[in-house]
């Protein structure tokens, strides 16, 4: 449940309810409404700026979105270093869409399931997608994800699930049977990157993904990252490949990808892709 007290906004984390929970300060409420499939609240904070929450769970700032964003997509963009075919499930805050068309991409998919986060989003916190729903390679579609790669027939190399917890209507995407449709709709060797949330706090989320992902690929693991809106330490990012050696490709060929492609980054860099695979030991023995 979201509650006000003056100027103080109080989340919470998945599973967690008032156990742990964490207070950003309220500058200004946006917009809030709640829309077909979630309770979506739009407030400005002194520090993060504006702030995007999903039935009370913090889910991106644009203080802090690029430590997200850019590992969501450019480590495994760049580990395979041609891909052309994206699909991304949910990112309706358009960052994701965003960080994936700096790459020389044909066509990008998003298939996002409610449309009134993307067109909230555009309005007010209009630096995460930045224009990318404009872009020509971008094709948005307003459906529900987990029913689009049942469906599809067609095979991307790259598929990013950029979803919300497992509750609600992101609770689909954590299922084996997605993870069955994904793979499906890879190319041989292809990758599949989910948000698996924060190990400290959600290591079941984390342990559950893993065992119902390792039926599908040869490799299933996840990358790291550090993202200080999502409270718990290290964040994990799911990684799903029959390639074992994708997660491996060496410091000086992602250096060069990384030189050619001629854009700047935040957060990503070649030595940061190569070290987010080297495992703390009570996250590691969660996906072993």
């Amino acid at each position: 449940m979201t509650v006000f007290h003056e100027t103080l906004y109080d989340g919470h984390l998945a599973h967690l309810g008032h156990e742990y929970s964490q207070r950003f300060g309220v500058k200004q409420v946006l917009f809030e409404e709640k829309t077909e499939h979630q309770h979506l609240i739009i407030f400005e904070n002194p520090r993060f700026g504006r702030v995007l929450a999903l039935d009370g769970i913090i889910q991106t700032t644009e203080g802090d979105e690029y430590a997200y964003h850019e590992m969501l997509v450019h480590v495994p963009m760049f580990a395979l270093g041609d891909a052309k075919q994206v699909l991304i499930i949910g990112g309706g805050d358009g960052g994701t869409l965003r960080e994936t068309l700096r790459h020389d991409v044909e066509r990008v998919t998003m298939v996002e399931i409610d449309r009134r986060v993307i067109d909230l989003c555009e309005t007010y916190m209009p630096s995460l997608s930045a224009g990318a729903f404009e872009d020509p390679r971008a094709d948005v579609i307003i459906d529900d994800g987990i029913k689009f790669v049942a469906q599809t027939d067609r095979v991307f190399d790259v598929i990013i699930v950029d979803s919300t917890d497992p509750l609600g209507p992101g609770e689909v995407l954590f299922t084996e049977a997605f993870y069955a449709s994904c793979k499906r709709s890879l190319r041989p060797g292809g990758v599949l990157i989910t948000q698996n949330g924060v190990p400290f706090f959600q290591g079941d989320e984390l342990k559950a993904s893993a065992r119902r992902l390792a039926p599908h690929f040869a490799d299933a693991r996840c990358y790291l990252t550090v993202v200080p809106s999502y409270v718990g330490g290290y964040m994990a990012l799911g990684w799903a490949s029959d390639d074992a050696e994708l997660k491996t490709v060496p410091l000086d060929i992602l250096r060069e990808r990384f030189d050619r492609a001629g854009f700047a980054t935040r957060y990503y860099t070649p030595a940061i892709h190569a070290g987010a695979f080297n495992m703390p030991a009570f996250i590691a023995c969660l996906t072993d």
